[in-house]
């Protein structure tokens, strides 16, 4: 029988749905109707922890809005970062009616317009010389095509990533992953999985002092140096559980190190991708081109499970193997939302926006930690915001999951991200007002956790 992990790697992961709190915030909200739908969901699907059992039932979603089979409405800052666009943005919503009327599905060996129209419309923002797209059913099987065309590419099968990084929950994302509650008591993971620190100034390996001096890029140069036979480096352009935004020194490094040592730069962009830190893509910030990058969740606008591998052009070398070869490939369904999404992000404004809206609320966050102690930092990049917690130096893990309860029963929905970071990630598409209003509860929430500390 498995044993439990640790309670301390539990918390570093964040929100998990083992803990006391969880079962009080579920004792004092959750009745009739939804605990009947939650006990039917614990009883019917395998339990894991961050997934199931549940602690809430929704009904319906709209917009930035959550219902849930209680009537109460909530605002989601979490997403599982697929709700660039919101919920149900007509135009997404008519690109996948349409599509359902005439091609629901395209077998594979056979194409179709949608799904040719939304690999050109992608090849075409990427910028050079990316160019080359393959698509699959999440970011997680898109991970593992780029680890297969990084090992047909450099002759290479090692690879180098870092730790505390998350890109998926298979075997061959775990093993580049760096995340505890995925990798322990797995067994046997991929071999040569290299891992490195991250860039993560609170906690440097390097002794940066809270502002990245690039020495963990340094230190990535090294690794390649001395192994010397690393085929690909896998790296979220900006972590977005605890939202770490590396300085520009940083890519550039890795971007050089990469080239001197022969080894290939992939850019994991799956939570971050379309307009989230107010860019198309994350690496725009950084004045550098990847080798790859791989975009998931919000491609599919909140309705169709869709990812995309883009790849440099001279990188299409697999003729005679097969790097994906999945089921829904080139879904026309998922191309369609796909594509809606993209005319949304752009007709709307929703890069600028971004970059607007997230000033704001940086500002905003900034007012709020001048206001409570428990508030260590604050940062963001575009509409990614991260608020970390700490109590005398140390993380304050447990106060981060009281604030998370707090909001919830507010109707404020987030993530905790590394277990006392709270990771705001709202639409793009949010009324500045909204906004203010969950600023608003978060602040509130803080005050009645603190109040509860003294």
């Amino acid at each position: 029988m498995n044993k439990p992990l640790p309670p301390a790697d539990l918390a570093a992961e964040g929100d998990v749905n083992l803990s006391p709190l969880r079962r009080a915030f579920e004792q004092a909200h959750v009745h009739g109707e939804t605990r009947s739908l939650l006990n039917a969901d614990a009883d019917v699907f395998l339990h894991q922890s961050l997934s199931t059992p549940c602690f809430d039932a929704l009904a319906s979603c709209d917009g930035i809005w959550l219902t849930d089979v209680e009537g109460r409405r909530i605002m989601d800052f979490h997403g599982n970062s697929v709700h660039q666009v919101g919920y149900r943005h007509p135009h997404v919503m008519a690109a996948v009616r349409a599509q359902l009327d005439t091609l629901p599905f395209s077998p594979r060996r056979f194409t179709n317009a949608t799904a040719v129209a939304l690999a050109q419309k992608l090849a075409a923002l990427a910028p050079d010389p990316l160019g080359k797209v393959l698509f699959a059913p999440g970011g997680t099987l898109a991970i593992g095509m780029a680890l297969k065309l990084a090992r047909l590419a450099t002759g290479r099968h090692k690879t180098l990533s870092l730790w505390d990084s998350f890109h998926g929950a298979s075997l061959d994302a775990i093993s580049i992953g760096g995340e505890a509650v995925f990798r322990k008591g797995m067994g046997p993971l991929l071999p040569g999985t290299e891992h490195a620190p991250p860039c993560d100034p609170s906690a440097c390996r390097f002794g940066c002092g809270g502002a990245c001096n690039a020495r963990c890029a340094e230190y990535l140069d090294y690794v390649l140096g001395r192994e010397e036979d690393i085929g690909a480096v896998i790296i979220e352009t900006v972590r977005s559980t605890d939202v770490q935004i590396p300085p520009p020194a940083y890519y550039r490094i890795v971007r050089d190190a990469c080239d001197r040592h022969g080894a290939l730069l992939i850019l994991d962009e799956v939570p971050i991708c379309l307009g989230r830190t107010g860019r198309m893509f994350a690496f725009e910030h950084y004045g550098i081109v990847p080798d790859m990058v791989v975009l998931g969740k919000g491609l599919g606008g909140a309705v169709f499970p869709m990812a995309a591998l883009i790849a440099r052009r001279d990188l299409d070398i697999a003729a005679d193997r097969a790097l994906g070869h999945y089921t829904h490939e080139k879904s026309s369904v998922g191309a369609a939302a796909a594509l809606a999404t993209l005319e949304v992000i752009e007709s709307e404004r929703l890069l600028d926006r971004s970059r607007e809206l997230g000033a704001h609320a940086l500002e905003k966050l900034r007012a709020v930690k001048a206001r409570h102690p428990l508030v260590a930092d604050v940062r963001g990049v575009g509409l990614l915001l991260g608020v970390e917690l700490a109590r005398d130096g140390a993380p304050a893990r447990h106060e981060a999951e009281r604030v998370m309860y707090e909001c919830l029963a507010r109707g404020l929905s987030f993530k905790v991200g590394q277990g006392n970071v709270l990771t705001l990630s709202p639409p793009l598409v949010i009324a500045r007002d909204d906004l203010d209003a969950a600023l608003a509860i978060l602040d509130a929430a803080l005050t009645a956790v603190e109040a509860r500390a003294a």
